[in-house]
């Protein structure tokens, strides 16, 4: 990352002389851990495995656009992912565009490079089924990274780069991306935040550009080979922690225009977002493990979890049950007194005794 003749340069390459703190190589180091145990997961226990996917799924989409203030419905959101019904207003269209262009990564991550036609073309199927008419075009006006305070005033918090700088930097980080990565020099967990750092700050697009930051992050985390975001949502854990995604967003965007910037919070960030999927992950696969029944599986879940939960939150934690084995499970810990079951019909939620 150098200056240039006032034009941002992207320079990937520069990043092999950059020292990590113990914090971003202890990161690096556990989630390659967790890759190889994952892996073996995979080849072992691939059918079990296809409800994880199908969750995530539903998961990604309710929060990638959850993050943007896109919403419907619990019901409406799990026909639409199904493809049981057809959007009903412009949140359901951007949602239908969202999980399209997720089940393309899923099922063709190897064939998508990193290339603009590719981007564009994903951005194109992101608003697929909208009125707006941007879809698959670079942003053609000025746009600008705002917040708002609790009095309601807004502010620019970062400035992007003009609608004329954006297709020439879009194609220099892929180019330079790609370089880097076919050389195998820096390590793709260290360089695929680096290029959505950048991604952000550019944003290329007059809208979408959170939703492509986070499918590009899976796009190129799959062409890795870190596929946890098939089975346990990146684009969940990041909306629980809303703040912090900002945050890092922001402590790293200093003196990117003229790159001065240091990408380190937002690295560690995303880095926190792939581990605690992995754990996730390798958290669930041990409770399927064996020939266990279906109560001792609840049961276990049921030990690790704090705070209130409801009978959803342990149908998708043991996707290996089916929805009646579940149900049955929580009567007999309800009766054993191992849970505590509070208010009625929708309202209903659980706690350990």
């Amino acid at each position: 990352m150098q200056e240039g003749d006032s034009v941002r340069q992207f320079d990937y390459t520069q990043l092999k002389n950059h020292t990590w703190d113990s914090e971003i190589l202890g990161y690096v180091a556990q989630i390659h851990e967790y890759k190889g145990r994952q892996q073996m997961y995979l080849r072992q226990r691939e059918a079990e495995l296809d409800k994880l996917v199908e969750i995530a799924k539903v998961q990604s989409t309710e929060a990638s656009n959850e993050i943007e203030g896109i919403r419907t419905t619990n019901t409406r959101l799990k026909q639409l992912c199904a493809d049981k019904t057809t959007p009903r207003n412009r949140d359901e269209k951007e949602i239908m565009g969202y999980r399209d262009v997720l089940n393309t990564i899923h099922e063709n991550y190897e064939y998508i490079p990193l290339r603009p036609n590719y981007i564009l073309q994903l951005h194109r199927d992101l608003y697929r089924y909208s009125e707006k008419g941007i879809g698959g075009k670079f942003k053609n006006t000025q746009n600008y990274i705002s917040a708002t305070d609790n009095q309601g005033n807004t502010f620019v918090l970062f400035t992007p780069l003009p609608p004329y700088e954006t297709p020439a930097a879009i194609e220099q980080i892929c180019e330079s991306y790609n370089r880097v990565i076919d050389t195998q020099e820096i390590d793709p967990l260290i360089l695929i935040p680096v290029l959505i750092h950048d991604f952000l700050c550019i944003h290329p697009f007059n809208d979408g550009n959170g939703r492509m930051s986070r499918l590009l992050t899976t796009l190129l985390l799959y062409r890795s080979g870190y596929y946890v975001g098939k089975y346990i949502s990146l684009e969940s854990k990041i909306a629980r922690n809303k703040d912090l995604y900002y945050n890092a967003l922001e402590a790293s965007q200093h003196g990117w225009q003229e790159g001065k910037d240091d990408p380190t919070p937002f690295i560690k960030y995303l880095l926190s977002v792939i581990l605690a999927a992995y754990r996730d992950f390798d958290e669930r696969m041990e409770l399927v493990d064996g020939k266990r029944s279906a109560l001792e599986i609840v049961r276990q879940t049921v030990e690790s979890k704090l705070g209130k939960f409801t009978k959803a939150d342990l149908i998708e934690l043991c996707p290996t049950l089916g929805k009646t084995s579940v149900e049955s499970s929580i009567k007999k810990l309800v009766d054993e007194g191992v849970l505590i079951k509070h208010g009625k019909g929708r309202a209903t939620f659980y706690t350990r005794a």
